[in-house]
């Protein structure tokens, strides 16, 4: 049966639930899930401690059902190359009472946006506004991972995230703009209700991920190094990706960039292209008393979920539905499969072993 089904989902990368791999998949439990991830971020040089706050991300979007933004991310932080440049602790370079500049040292976004999430909510408990900026970090995966505990601290949340080159603009043949995703969270009733996604027609993990595996692209979603579509992975990384939605995308993609400046993109390295994350932490307080407005936020899922459904549509869901529901299936199940070609990659880092992209 058709479902109609609004759940999207981003970070630096993302799509909606993924389908089937033509590659062999392994099942893994949680707990060996989460070994793998910790052993192959050790040979990174991250400490265990990091090691355990990353795996926590990448396991999390394995759970919702993104692999993409799962454990297949820490081959692409193995074959970046600011991974093997030196990483520096997390500094605030400015603050203030509601807001704070952070400079992540050279280290995974994945890592310190969780700290900078810290950092927001207590600003925001104490003053009604955590604003903060980061830079100098790379790789955020989900959006929505920082956002919900955004939402569990009956707070709202607003995350930009700009990146380096990898979308076209209109009518361009070389990019110019990162994914580029945008995420809103709200707490209710009902739980945490988030809305994260990227301005891509395809996230960069994704296409990533395709090519490791040798599948192909949507048609209409990349171009090639001499700008002409392209439907092979490892061309489009060559190349480019489009904006999704055409000129109202573009447009989207454009804002967010200009955010990462706010955030201080260009302070490390003086690139205006550069990785920036902002992050804007509000307590609902400041305008309604917070139970109310989740009461209301609950009315209007309720609202959505009820409107009179399509022939063959058995439900109508909303943003970050599917995602919960998955990881509780999962959760329950105690349950994780990894495409093999990215197990066996993970296996080889820990053991010390070339990685080998799929071409």
């Amino acid at each position: 049966m058709q479902r109609a089904d609004v759940d999207t989902c981003t970070s630096d990368d993302s799509h909606d639930a993924p389908g089937g791999s033509p590659s062999a998949k392994i099942a893994l439990t949680i707990a060996e899930a989460r070994s793998l991830a910790e052993r192959a971020l050790r040979q990174l040089d991250y400490s265990a401690e990091d090691a355990s706050l990353i795996a926590d991300a990448l396991i999390d979007s394995e759970l919702c059902g993104y692999s993409h933004l799962g454990l297949t991310r820490i081959l692409s932080v193995a074959e970046n190359p600011k991974t093997s440049h030196p990483r520096e602790p997390l500094a605030i370079t400015r603050e203030t009472e509601c807001s704070a500049l952070i400079d992540g040292g050279n280290t995974l976004a994945v890592l310190s946006l969780q700290r900078a999430t810290e950092v927001a909510i207590r600003k925001a408990k104490k003053s009604g506004i955590g604003l903060i900026g980061l830079y100098n970090s790379y790789f955020s995966g989900r959006g929505a991972f920082y956002l919900e505990r955004i939402a569990r601290a009956d707070l709202v949340g607003i995350h930009f995230a700009s990146a380096t080159p990898m979308v076209v603009p209109i009518g361009g043949a070389r990019p110019a703009l990162g994914t580029n995703p945008i995420a809103v969270s709200v707490p209710s009733d009902r739980g945490p209700l988030i809305f994260d996604v990227g301005t891509a027609s395809i996230m960069f993990g994704d296409m990533i991920l395709k090519a490791r595996l040798g599948e192909p692209l949507p048609p209409g979603v990349a171009i090639d190094a001499a700008g002409r579509p392209t439907c092979d992975a490892n061309e489009a990384l060559r190349g480019g990706v489009l904006p999704f939605g055409g000129h109202r995308g573009y447009a989207l993609s454009c804002c967010v960039q200009v955010m990462g400046l706010l955030a201080g993109a260009a302070l490390a390295r003086g690139d205006v292209q550069d990785y920036g994350f902002l992050l804007i932490v509000l307590d609902p307080g400041l305008l309604l008393p917070v139970e109310q407005f989740k009461r209301q936020v609950s009315e209007l899922v309720d609202c959505i979920k009820a409107t009179p459904r399509q022939d063959g549509v058995e439900e109508i869901r909303v943003p970050s539905e599917r995602a919960f529901r998955e990881r509780e299936r999962r959760l329950a199940s105690d349950s994780i499969s990894l495409d093999s070609v990215v197990h066996d990659a993970l296996k080889a880092l820990i053991e010390k072993k070339p990685l080998v992209r799929s071409n």
